[in-house]
């Protein structure tokens, strides 16, 4: 399964992650590799340090594939998201531990068979999920791209349960008969019961 999960963190605008929100989605391939997300990332937050009035922010990217190098970036690959090593290593990556946004692209390699890739994008997305309370700032932002489904309400449901806010987005530069939607996620809360380790 190729995935790749970038986190923002330190100062980034709300209206800084819609724009990085709306560059992202004009993607159309499952895959994320080489890093487009990251290079408007790094821009939307500062973390190369080009603009001297502005706060560094920092952005690290996680993919199964060979990502290039990009300044203001820091990337773990290959590394797999689901891998609780992986969770480990992001930890000690960040500043301070935390993300304040996490910007998903993951996808599975397709199959072929619509019903079982979009159950295996919603199991990454829920894996995804469960490792927020230990990466995720309280009130963070979380992005997930996802292909509409039978399993979306499931997905949708859990978001709801952590998020104040939940929201389905679909991509301008989508063509119409993709099923390729996002959900935008705002407010990080966590739900009762959950314990940061």
């Amino acid at each position: 399964m190729a995935g790749y999960l970038k986190l923002v963190c330190a100062s980034f605008q709300r209206q800084g992650f819609h724009t990085v929100g709306s560059r992202c989605k004009n993607r159309t391939d499952c895959g994320a590799a080489p890093g487009a997300w990251s290079q408007v990332a790094v821009q939307k937050v500062n973390a190369a340090g080009t603009d001297p009035s502005s706060p560094v922010g920092f952005v690290l990217g996680v993919d199964l594939l060979h990502i290039f190098p990009l300044e203001g970036a820091t990337f773990l690959c290959p590394a797999d998201v689901t891998d609780p090593r992986t969770s480990q290593r992001i930890l000690e990556v960040l500043p301070g531990g935390r993300a304040d946004v996490i910007l998903s692209d993951m996808a599975p390699n397709a199959t072929g068979f619509r019903d079982l890739d979009h159950d295996r994008l919603i199991s990454l997305c829920l894996t995804l999920l469960s490792v927020t309370p230990d990466i995720l700032q309280p009130g963070g932002t979380f992005l997930c791209k996802t292909w509409a489904g039978s399993q979306s309400r499931r997905l949708q449901r859990r978001l709801t349960e952590e998020f104040q806010n939940v929201r389905i987005i679909k991509p301008e530069a989508s063509r119409k008969e993709s099923s390729e939607v996002y959900f935008l996620a705002t407010q990080y809360h966590r739900r009762k019961g959950t314990v940061k380790q």
